[in-house]
């Protein structure tokens, strides 16, 4: 947690993204293997340590996130918050709860790839901008692009019927499940404390005076772009194709 935030907003667009992402779902994947496979004869210790992992994470995440201007930053605490989330599930220590984490995962990384897509495209003459303000006026400059993120991050806020939320349904479903009623309940309230910062940056797209133009997002961006706000909006729409290839993976695990 603590190199997170530097690092997101210090290093290139491409590589934040790639940060965001691969290493996270890789290390969370490890955990799993390490946690259900090699200690099931002492999950009520480790359970004790996930379930604080989560709630420390999750509420640096919903926090930390409020006061940031720059939008990679913002990300980075975002992506804390959301491995908070993802640990609800993997503290619940059962199958439905390992499901979850693999549901979380999946959404998330789709979420986070448009995301990144958006700030890849955010650039102008004199180079990249990373500062939360200069998407003032974006839904009058670009709609579309703004309607698409507006999307994402009203997913990764966890809003219905929007992916999002139905990542965080199964993780909860999966604590209730194992009578972890308080970090369920925790869960929740950090989700609506992270939805300000998602919430604030949606009010600046569409309710500030515009700012200087973007270049033109380029066809490549717009397509991940694209196909991920098409994936988070639709999902509940047909979610059994995930749903089944994560409930495999969890049975494996037992």
């Amino acid at each position: 947690h603590m190199w997170t935030p530097d690092v997101y907003e210090g290093a290139p667009t491409p590589v934040t993204a790639f940060f965001a992402s691969a290493p996270k779902i890789a290390a969370m994947a490890m955990f799993l293997r390490a946690v259900f496979t090699g200690f099931p004869s002492i999950a009520p210790e480790w359970q004790q340590i996930i379930v604080f992992l989560s709630i420390a994470s999750m509420g640096l995440g919903a926090f930390a996130a409020i006061g940031q201007t720059n939008i990679k930053r913002l990300m980075a605490y975002s992506s804390i918050g959301h491995m908070g989330f993802a640990l609800v599930g993997l503290a619940a220590g059962t199958q439905g709860g390992a499901r979850g984490v693999i549901v979380y995962l999946s959404i998330y990384l789709v979420m986070t790839l448009g995301v990144f897509a958006c700030i890849l495209a955010m650039k102008r003459s004199d180079g990249m901008v990373e500062e939360i303000d200069e998407l003032a006026g974006l839904s009058r400059n670009s709609p579309l692009i703004a309607f698409l993120l507006a999307m994402l991050l009203f997913s990764l806020a966890g809003i219905p019927p929007l992916a999002g939320f139905f990542a965080k349904f199964y993780v909860f479903l999966a604590a209730i499940h194992a009578k972890l009623y308080l970090l369920a309940v925790l869960g929740v309230l950090f989700s609506v404390v992270g939805a300000y910062y998602y919430l604030r940056i949606v009010k600046i797209m569409y309710f500030d005076e515009p700012a200087e133009q973007f270049e033109p997002m380029p066809g490549s961006l717009r397509v991940v772009l694209g196909v991920s706000t098409l994936l988070v909006m639709f999902f509940f729409a047909y979610p059994a194709p995930l749903i089944a290839a994560a409930g495999a993976a969890a049975k494996s695990l037992f």
